[in-house]
């Protein structure tokens, strides 16, 4: 009876063990990235979130990254392994690694996921994005006014909902402005790739363009606008460093709050599956300071930028025709998220094929 009871209160000693030092244990959190941390864009700002998630909680977090991680099989073979390791909250942040994220977190129920920019949801797979394409209508408007040509370039990664709605509010913005304005589109397949987006840079400045914009993750193509004596925009982050004289404005990428509050859920077991989608008003998007323009030009932007948030300028308000005349959106109507998200058209105007 004594060796039973002894027994127990062996066992019950080291499940209190266990149990102290489990709860003692760091959350181990990871993180996918397309690019590399150091592209000062996209995965950088997505980095700057990790290290506000270590700076906040300290050792009661263990963080990780992959970086450089191909769309596809390679994507897949990383989060499983993220998994495997013990990581209990993994965030994807590529439109390219939802299927793969998808397919790992059934193999992992009881792991958490956040896929950025997608919209494949699971029990344990949330999905989160920022409103981008409200910092690229402030883009179109200051473009509108500065351009001489009335040409502008844009650099495009991939023919996919993010990216088309985003052309299409930059068009709109800069329409708001300047009726005249053109967009010419240079496609380069690529998130990262310095090299085919600087060449794409170049041949839209030899097409005239006097104003460069881009949905790339690198300085590239700001640096051959800089090198070029043109203007343009910095993409997911302040780029000013790079382009001292041709940077505008930046669309700034501000994933900070977002992850914090994610891991503090997950900590307090109060983490869903849910969505999230902010942008200005919330301040997931912010606009890099207005620079290299003129004062009225400035304070426009900023106007902008503020009816944005507020909600005064609302950027998919009809009529809206698309490029064959058709109406898409109704006078006085607004398109609703799920059109936004599915966006596979150009708006009337632009003057480019979208490819299929």
């Amino acid at each position: 009876m004594k060796r039973t009871a002894a027994a127990l209160a062996a066992v019950g000693a080291l499940a209190l063990g266990m149990g102290a030092a489990q709860a003692a244990d760091p959350l181990k959190v990871g993180f996918v990235y397309v690019g590399p941390v150091g592209d000062f864009g996209y995965s950088y700002q997505h980095d700057q979130g990790r290290k506000a998630v270590e700076e906040k909680f300290g050792d009661k977090v263990k963080t990780s990254f992959v970086e450089n991680v191909p769309e596809g099989a390679d994507a897949e073979r990383v989060i499983r392994q993220l998994a495997q390791t013990g990581h209990e909250l993994i965030f994807t942040t590529s439109f390219g690694f939802m299927n793969p994220t998808i397919k790992v977190a059934k193999q992992f129920p009881n792991v958490k996921f956040e896929h950025a920019t997608g919209y494949k949801r699971a029990d344990n797979v949330a999905t989160y994005a920022a409103r981008f394409y409200e910092g690229r209508y402030v883009a179109g408007v200051i473009a509108g006014k500065m351009t001489k040509s009335n040409v502008i370039g844009y650099v495009g990664s991939f023919p996919i909902p993010e990216v088309v709605r985003g052309i299409n509010s930059f068009m709109r913005g800069a329409w708001s402005v300047n009726p005249d304005v053109k967009v010419k589109i240079v496609w380069v397949n690529s998130w990262y790739d310095p090299g085919k987006e600087g060449d794409a840079a170049k041949a839209l400045i030899d097409q005239g363009a006097d104003i460069m914009v881009q949905h790339t993750d690198s300085p590239a193509p700001l640096q051959v606008a800089e090198n070029r004596g043109i203007k343009g925009f910095g993409q997911a982050s302040d780029m000013i460093k790079f382009a001292p004289k041709a940077q505008l404005s930046a669309i700034v990428d501000h994933w900070d709050e977002y992850y914090i509050d994610r891991v503090q859920a997950a900590m307090d077991g109060t983490w869903k599956a849910e969505d999230t989608w902010h942008g200005l008003k919330e301040g997931m998007v912010h606009m890099a300071p207005f620079t290299n323009m003129p004062d009225d030009v400035a304070a426009l932007a900023k106007e902008t930028e503020e009816k944005i948030a507020s909600g005064d300028i609302k950027i998919f308000e009809g009529p809206i025709y698309d490029q064959a005349g058709e109406l898409r959106v109704k006078e006085g109507e607004v398109a609703p998220d799920e059109m936004l998200l599915g966006m596979d058209w150009y708006v009337k105007g632009i003057d480019a094929e979208l490819p299929k």
